[in-house]
Parts: structure tokens; sequence; C-alpha cells
């Protein structure tokens, strides 16, 4: 089984509301995301939320999904929020899908094709590329776990990834969507539907 967190719990500050409750098509930020994911197969999905925790909470309540709020979320970091989903994947979850909450963009057949490389495979981490650009979602094993719980701010995810750099398995994608997420008003006139 492959599971999914959904980092949702930033506090949208440069967008100076709630990115995830905007309108997208005939949903939300957030109610895409997390019907893509489901779309792609992947049914055990974790959303972690922190700032508009109550709002969205009512949202996500209308999907099958295990909500969780980050206490520490305030702090701006993904790291914690990783962690805090982390613990409520079941041991019986092979590996974890890595999910921007402001990413709407994202495409089911991506998402497929991550979780179909990894069973054929077995790589420990992969990771979208557009351009030479890292994506998201990304992939990582269940083997990886410990060294996730035990990473201390000031590292980073990005830490994490750099550390691995040798053995990450990019899988090149000709989509931008991998790289673009909404932090602006921007970005979402740009990229809503």
């Amino acid at each position: 089984m492959i599971s999914a967190i959904v980092l949702a719990a930033g506090q949208s500050t440069r967008m100076g509301q709630q990115k995830m409750l905007l309108p997208w098509g005939h949903t939300t930020v957030i109610g895409k995301i997390i019907s893509t994911i489901w779309e792609a197969g992947v049914h055990d999905i974790h959303v972690v939320t922190g700032a508009s925790h109550d709002e969205l909470e009512k949202i996500l309540k209308e999907f099958n999904v295990n909500i969780i709020f980050n206490n520490d979320y305030s702090n701006g970091e993904m790291l914690t929020s990783i962690q805090v989903g982390l613990r409520t994947v079941g041991g019986e979850a092979e590996a974890a899908l890595v999910v921007l909450g402001d990413q709407p963009q994202i495409e089911a057949n991506i998402i497929q094709a991550i979780v179909s490389r990894y069973l054929s495979t077995h790589h420990r981490i992969i990771v979208p590329s557009y351009n030479m650009h890292r994506g998201h979602p990304w992939l990582f094993d269940k083997s990886y776990r410990k060294e996730i719980f035990d990473l201390v701010p000031p590292d980073t995810l990005r830490d994490f990834l750099n550390k691995h750099n040798e053995i990450i398995d990019y899988l090149k994608v000709d989509t931008p969507s991998v790289i673009q997420d909404l932090d602006t008003h921007n970005d979402y006139s740009k990229y809503k539907p």
C-alpha cells in the first residue's frame, strides 16, 4: 500500500487568505487535490492541517481522509507537518507520497507513474522532474521513516533530498504542473480552470 501525506497546514501569508479554501472548478483547491490523489488509486490519504483547521475540516469531511492537526504549524516548516502526518501512516504502508496542499494542478497520471515506478523498481526515493527542477508529489520508502522523524529544524526536507540526491530516481515529466503551486493571487488567476 502507498499512503499520501497532504501538507495543508500553511498560513497562506503571501496569498492573504487561505488558498486551500479557494474555489477550483466545481470544488476547492484542497478538494481538487484530494480527488486527484483518489483518482490516481491512492486511497490512504492523510491531510495535515494547521491554520484554518476548522474550515478545512468542514471541507475534508466529505472525503474519506485522515485529518491531523499540526500543533506546530505556525513555525512555517513543512518538516513538522511531514512528521505529524507520517506518525498516522500505518506500518503496512510501503511508501508515502508527499503532496503539497496548494498544488491543485497535480495530475492523476503523474501520481500513477510515480507509484508504478516505485512498485516496479523499489527505488527508495522517486521525485518528478520538469526541465531539471524537482517537483511534487514525491515518494519515499518506509525505510526512511526513522531518518525523517529524526530531522530537527533547521534541517529541512530539501536537506533530506540533497543528502540522498545520488540515489533519487528522477521521473522526467513533460508537464510543468509538478513545479507549479499557488503562492499569490497572480498564481491563482493564472492557473485556475
